[in-house]
This record gives C-alpha cells, structure tokens and sequence, in this order.
C-alpha cells in the first residue's frame, strides 16, 4: 500500500475496483487534492459512510439533505456500491476530488466533469 500523509494537498491512489468504468479501470492510478469542494459532475475521493476503512472512488451527482450522492459509472459491476445503495455521503466523509489519472502512460487523461469502489494508497481517518 502506498500512503501519503495526511497533511500533504495531493494523494495518489490506485484503482482496484471496476464499478467506474469506463472512465477507471483496475490499476489505474490517479492524483486528487485534498478539499471538499466538488461539483456535480466531478470523480471524488470518499470514505464509505458505513465501513470507516473504505475509500470509494465515485462521481459526485448532486447536493442532498445529508451530503453528496455518488454513483458510479458501471452501478452493475459486481461489488458495485454507491448512494444507491447506501444514502448521501456526509461532506466530513469527502477527501478529495481526482484531477487526472496518470497511469498506465496510454490511458493518461484528466477527469472532468463526465472512480472503481476501491482504491488502495489512503490511510484511512483516525
């Protein structure tokens, strides 16, 4: 597992989950900033609102009583969860949103507006 500390405003995380193709696939990796202001439209680093140690990668729909829904782009990937299942995702729970997914080299490309359940490279929130 790859971590960066707490205090740094970029993170680095690896894809590891297919719930967000075809934008993000297993191993891919992406850099994020560290901050809670997102839009609608934008892939955002998560903590799963029930399992405290469960980073989400997901696009954040729009602003709800309670905080953010996030779905993914493939919801029928198995494993696949997102506020469908679970409810809006409290903003205190929202790390970042990714800037651009820098690896493998020929799948560079930024993430605008249009992430896989998991990622590994985040320690999790004391």
């Amino acid at each position: 597992m790859h971590a960066c500390p707490k205090r740094w405003p970029l993170l680095r995380v690896e894809v590891a989950e297919r719930s967000m193709l075809p934008a993000l696939r297993p191993g891919d990796w992406l850099l994020a900033v560290r901050t809670r202001r997102v839009r609608p439209g934008q892939v955002v680093l998560a903590w799963h609102p029930a399992r405290t140690d469960f980073l989400l990668v997901k696009r954040a729909v729009r602003r709800v009583d309670g905080g953010w829904w996030l779905e993914s782009d493939f919801p029928d990937a198995p494993g696949a969860a997102d506020s469908n299942r679970f409810g809006p995702v409290p903003e205190e729970k929202i790390i970042g949103r990714v800037l651009v997914r820098y690896w493998p080299r020929g799948r560079r490309a930024k993430l605008g507006s249009r992430g896989a359940r998991g990622v590994r490279g985040v320690v999790p929130p004391d």
